[in-house]
């Protein structure tokens, strides 16, 4: 880029007005004072949760529904309300992202930043055992009589890359804790998650469940409404551009985070524009861009058995079944040193990747002959091959 390019930017962007006062509010993380439409899910989430304010032990408790239904905004929401309520001494709340701390390590280390751990048992970066990181967050919640509230997100991207080992010391901690305790609220896109549970895991950790529904158009209608007025000037967001952002997501999932992102990506394409206020032609190119990151980001947090199998998948222009793609996929795991898992576990690894929008697992009949099923890849192979290629499996 040429040097007056960059002033041409610096200039238009300092002439331009600025169309947001308050950019959080368009944020995943923003959680609002109060949150529309989820009433009922706020109400049964404390009746569970509850308990712990007179010294008992809540329920563990799961919270389903698709990306952007309020799952974690409410058990946020929820959670800094008892927290407030009990006092620092009395509760610790936390919350961790399994997905963003990526692995089993990371997960705990980020609940032990709730614990006041001692100085010889801090948790480093790395070097420990999974064994040895949780018996030392056990011992100091033990020491410290210390009662937890765990909101663990995107839980079943733990148990699909893991397994639930974690899961099990967690459901199983009742002893080795007392008289403190460890009470889980999980947060899962996936209500089949639990078929890879082992049975005593599962009936400790399903003792409550909640499933949230996809938002109407109506409703993300009045959300985008209320986040608009906090988070940009007057006029810069019209009402037919908040009615165009909640029909485009409102019509394919439902998704309130998609929607405000939308609105977010669009105020940020305008502006840099130099416009007044947000049009169609921002919120049609947020959009565009919206798509592109979702794939990309889809595929690169993905586990490394899924990325092996979507990898098979593109190996097919014209699309397979699965004989054919799990002997693709069993050479490629041969080939970069992974195990290979069953075709029963790889069938349910499809199952998820057609979920996410990434393969296209149809059945097919073939008369006489029964019905098959039919694989193929609906991203281009320049999008995959881009993204594999930063990743240190299959980057080579």
């Amino acid at each position: 880029m040429r040097p007056d390019s960059i002033d041409e930017i610096f200039r238009r962007a300092k002439a331009g007005k600025a169309l947001f006062i308050d950019r959080k509010a368009l944020t995943p993380e923003f959680v609002p004072d109060h949150l529309s439409f989820r009433d009922g899910q706020i109400q049964a989430v404390a009746e569970v949760l509850a308990p712990v304010l007179h010294g008992s032990k809540p329920s563990n408790l799961l919270l389903y529904g698709k990306t952007g239904t309020g799952k974690t905004a409410v058990a946020r929401y929820v959670q800094a309300k008892l927290g407030g309520e009990a006092g620092p001494n009395e509760l610790t709340v936390a919350y961790v992202n399994a997905r963003i701390a990526n692995t089993e390590y990371r997960t705990l280390a980020e609940l032990a930043k709730f614990i006041n751990l001692p100085v010889d048992k801090q948790i480093p970066f790395t070097g420990l055992s999974i064994g040895e990181v949780t018996e030392r967050i056990f011992a100091a919640m033990q020491a410290q009589k210390r009662r937890v509230i765990l909101v663990l997100d995107e839980i079943d991207y733990l148990v699909k890359s893991f397994g639930d080992s974690i899961l099990y010391e967690f459901t199983r901690s009742g002893e080795r804790l007392a008289p403190g305790f460890l009470s889980l609220v999980g947060i899962s896109n996936d209500l089949k998650f639990k078929d890879d549970l082992d049975p005593r895991v599962l009936s400790s950790l399903s003792e409550e469940e909640l499933v949230f529904p996809p938002y109407t158009v109506e409703e993300l209608r009045e959300i985008l409404t209320d986040r608009a007025q906090t988070a940009f000037r007057p006029g810069a967001a019209s009402q037919a551009a908040i009615n165009l952002c909640a029909a485009m997501a409102g019509s394919e999932h439902g998704d309130a985070r998609r929607a405000i992102d939308l609105l977010r990506i669009a105020g940020e394409v305008a502006e840099r524009e130099g416009l007044e206020e947000i049009d169609d032609t921002s919120i049609r190119r947020a959009s565009d861009k919206m798509e592109h990151d979702r794939v990309d980001e889809a595929i690169r947090s993905l586990p490394v058995q899924n990325k092996a199998v979507l990898l098979a998948v593109s190996r097919f222009r014209e699309g397979t079944n699965t004989g054919e793609l799990y002997l693709a996929y069993a050479s490629l795991c041969k080939r970069f040193g992974l195990e290979t898992l069953t075709q029963r576990r790889v069938s349910g690894i499809l199952a998820e990747l057609d979920l996410l929008g990434l393969i296209e697992a149809s059945v097919v009949s073939k008369g006489r002959r029964g019905r098959t099923k039919r694989i193929q890849l609906l991203i281009s192979e320049e999008a995959l091959a881009k993204t594999l290629s930063e990743d240190t499996t299959f980057g080579k």
